[in-house]
């Protein structure tokens, strides 16, 4: 897709790093672990970090049922989006400087899972999302999935914008003495640690170690 789901989520300024493509929209989503969810409350606006998952048409986020986020968003129009700095990027000025970076706008209707079954689908996915282990625990209990409230949005309103690359200096400073270039950023996962409390003998599951670097 080379053109924009919908006037609100096309991007205007920097519109040459817009990105319309489902492909690269997925796995910048499937990169990260947190996205930022904003909703409009009867206090006011309201924004918080939220684990999330998806499939191929919908993101889902889930919170207690108290929770007043989610509780405010269902049924309302939410905005989330997810970001990556990959680096910062240092330019002969600091007018200049910036950051490399990936990063994804949605924007959509929240509409609660009532199912259980879908439920308890959607809690996989963001489960697993963050690291597969939805099954190496106890199971959810009934219990459990009352107490929470789950929430898809359509990713048919989806946008990423993309930076990459050295800095963009005025040809004015290029013959200068100052120094110019890029910090790489990256988060990496450390080696599992066992809970001082645990009395098992079952070893790290795989998945908690076969994470990307």
């Amino acid at each position: 897709m080379t053109e924009a789901p919908s006037p609100r989520t096309k991007v205007r300024r920097g519109a040459e790093r817009a990105d319309y493509e489902h492909d690269t929209i997925n796995a910048i989503l499937d990169s990260a672990m947190i996205a930022h969810v904003g909703v409009q409350t009867a206090d006011g606006p309201l924004v918080l970090p939220m684990a999330f998952g998806r499939d191929d048409t919908n993101l889902y986020l889930h919170g207690a049922l108290a929770n007043h986020l989610i509780a405010s968003g269902t049924g309302q129009q939410i905005c989330v989006t997810v970001s990556h700095v990959d680096g910062l990027v240092m330019a002969r000025t600091p007018f200049h400087n910036s950051m490399n970076y990936r990063s994804v706008v949605i924007r959509g209707e929240a509409a609660r899972i009532e199912e259980p079954s879908e439920q308890l689908r959607a809690l996989k996915i963001i489960t697993d999302h963050v690291v597969t282990n939805w099954d190496l625990g106890r199971p959810v209990s009934e219990k459990d999935r009352k107490l929470t409230r789950v929430i898809s949005v359509p990713l048919a309103e989806a946008s990423a914008k993309i930076r990459s690359g050295d800095p963009i200096d005025d040809e004015e400073d290029m013959a200068g003495p100052w120094w110019a270039g890029v910090i790489p950023v990256s988060t990496v996962l450390g080696e599992p640690r066992t809970a001082a409390d645990y009395s098992g003998d079952r070893p790290v599951p795989d998945s908690f170690t076969a994470h990307p670097g």
